[in-house]
């Protein structure tokens, strides 16, 4: 049976530990910004080849499930006050639904994605093309077809002016100065080690403008310190929360959807005054993606 949506939390006494170390600061009460994104529907969900640890081809995946459960984070983040548009499925791109992997939109600029994998190359246009016909009528300023790999949201991620962004398997390095000079932003390399955290958002996610939290081990040494320096006070996921798919998080300033699994990191968030909840996409998993990957932040000029 698919869970509903539901406020995670860790053991009493965790919680209460937790609250203690946390400066109280970062304990004052949350406030949410309104959002607007864009979804695809996973009509065509299903799992028929491996290009990430994640993916077993031999078990396949039931499209109707994972329906149900997109639907279901569609109608919490609309219950949640966010907009949410969504673009057509192509019946040939199963892995379509995760859209945050289609483009990077910041300030109204659109820089679209370039598939390392050739089973979703054709993600990339089709994304590009929902956004070039929609350009006067939602003010996008500029919508460009990017020159190097990279795979949108799925390696950048925005926190405050800041474009954190990841390499080591799937984004260029060379797609990060491709950015830089795109949005006008800065742009901060973190190299991934782990097959199984192959994208950024697999690894890190964005709390607040000057909060993050992150799974340590999924970072080469250099990264790690640069994290630690940037945040010292990031919230860090252990082993099973990362597993869990827990930092393939959204987060809108003050609620946290999260897979339903990550109770420990749950218990961190909410000592940071954060209200956690638990998301069930565990079908979307077995394609290595949940909250996140479904979801492309659409952020005006």
């Amino acid at each position: 049976m698919d869970m509903n949506p539901t406020p995670l939390k860790a053991p009493r006494t965790e919680r209460r530990a937790l609250a203690e170390r946390v400066p109280a600061s970062r304990r004052a009460p949350r406030t949410a910004t309104a959002r607007r994104f864009l979804m695809c529907r996973p009509t065509h969900f299903d799992v028929t080849y491996a290009i990430n640890p994640w993916m077993r081809p031999e078990q396949g995946a039931d499209p109707e499930r994972a329906l149900r459960q997109w639907t279901a984070l569609r109608d919490l983040y609309r219950r949640l006050g966010h907009t949410v548009q969504e673009i057509d499925p192509d019946p040939r791109l199963p892995d379509m639904v995760f859209a945050a992997n289609g483009a990077t939109v910041i300030d109204g600029r659109v820089l679209g994605a370039r598939f390392r994998h050739p089973e979703r190359a054709a993600e990339g246009p089709a994304y590009l093309s929902w956004f070039a016909e929609r350009a006067a009528e939602h003010g996008y300023g500029a919508v460009r077809a990017a020159r190097f790999v990279n795979e949108g949201e799925g390696d950048y991620l925005l926190a405050g002016r800041t474009i954190l962004a990841g390499s080591g398997f799937r984004t260029e390095p060379r797609a990060h100065e491709e950015a830089e000079e795109f949005f006008g932003l800065p742009v901060v390399t973190l190299t991934l080690v782990d097959p199984a955290y192959y994208h950024l958002d697999t690894a890190l996610s964005v709390l607040s403008d000057t909060e993050v939290m992150y799974y340590p081990p999924a970072f080469s040494e250099g990264s790690r310190a640069l994290l630690e320096t940037l945040y010292p006070d990031a919230v860090l996921a252990g082993p099973e929360d990362a597993a869990a798919f827990g930092l393939n998080a959204l987060s809108d300033g003050r609620h946290v959807l999260l897979p339903s699994g990550a109770t420990r990191l749950a218990g961190r968030l909410a000592a940071r005054g954060f209200e956690p909840i638990g998301v069930d996409l565990s079908e979307l998993l077995k394609a290595g993606g949940s909250v996140k990957c479904c979801t492309l932040e659409l952020r005006p000029g």
